[in-house]
């Protein structure tokens, strides 16, 4: 099992950043991916961004590129995100996400085996 719990979300203004962090505990030493979701209200979870734990490699959702970077920190099992020049559009619950395994699927929620609480983020215009 492994245990990720998120923070850093919040209320901000547009144009404003925020950086989120999600730590993950328990068998973390199997991790493959990390990930960063979120959905907003009436709509399916959107996948934003995943980076692999071992080779630091990463891809985003083109709607974030250049204005989020998601990273990790090995020694502390913890994936950040930063998200700058915030715009209404990216107001949502932002949930971490663990895939224990290779050849997955990344942009597929289904191909995650662990998620955290979510942490709201709300940008207004």
């Amino acid at each position: 099992q492994v245990q990720l719990v998120e923070s850093g979300g919040g209320l901000v203004q547009a144009g404003g950043s925020l950086r989120l962090s999600c730590a993950a505990s328990g068998r973390a030493f199997g991790l493959y991916t990390m990930a960063w979701f979120r959905r907003a209200p009436g709509k399916e979870r959107e996948f934003v961004a995943n980076i692999n734990w071992s080779a630091g490699t990463t891809v985003y959702l083109d709607s974030v590129k250049g204005r989020f970077t998601i990273s990790r920190d090995k020694a502390k099992n913890t994936v950040l995100l930063q998200a700058n020049n915030l715009k209404p559009e990216d107001t949502a619950v932002y949930y971490c996400a663990a895939s224990m395994g290779p050849g997955r699927k990344i942009f597929t929620p289904l191909s995650y085996d662990y998620w955290g609480q979510g942490t709201q983020v709300t940008v207004s215009s």
